[in-house]
């Protein structure tokens, strides 16, 4: 793993959108665990239902449209590069719309962590969260 920010940050953007995604479907599942984890020591069958119940593409769309209001110009630009990107398929249980949103939130988690931008996507997920997560 390279631990040069300035390096990151500069070639973050050659990544396609959905390659961002791919690593941001494991950010914010990593996020949820956490947080999850920090709430309360509970089952790890309820805390794996728990994590579902929020890592799926309802929940991530609608995490989407709260943040977008949010975002800086740059991380705007990542949010519709993910919206406007072309999957090969639509998961059943969603419509085509929400697994845009969904996709467009983890290119975003995804460039930020890639950026080296870590405590900015903390700070964005606590908002999900409805606290504050940069401490």
């Amino acid at each position: 793993m390279c631990d040069n920010s300035e390096f990151r940050i500069q070639n973050s953007a050659l990544y396609s959108p959905l390659a961002l995604a791919f690593l941001g479907d494991a950010v914010f599942d990593i996020l949820v665990r956490e947080q999850l984890l920090l709430e309360a020591n509970r089952p790890v069958r309820d805390l794996h239902r728990e994590s579902a119940r929020q890592v799926n593409a309802g929940e991530q769309a609608r995490a989407m449209l709260k943040l977008a209001p949010l975002l800086t110009e740059e991380e705007a630009a990542v949010l519709r590069r993910g919206r406007n990107a072309k999957p090969g398929h639509v998961p059943p249980g969603c419509t085509r719309e929400e697994y845009a949103r969904a996709t467009a939130l983890e290119a975003l988690f995804g460039w930020l962590w890639l950026s080296g931008r870590f405590d900015r996507a903390r700070e964005l997920f606590g908002i999900l969260e409805g606290g504050n997560q940069s401490e």
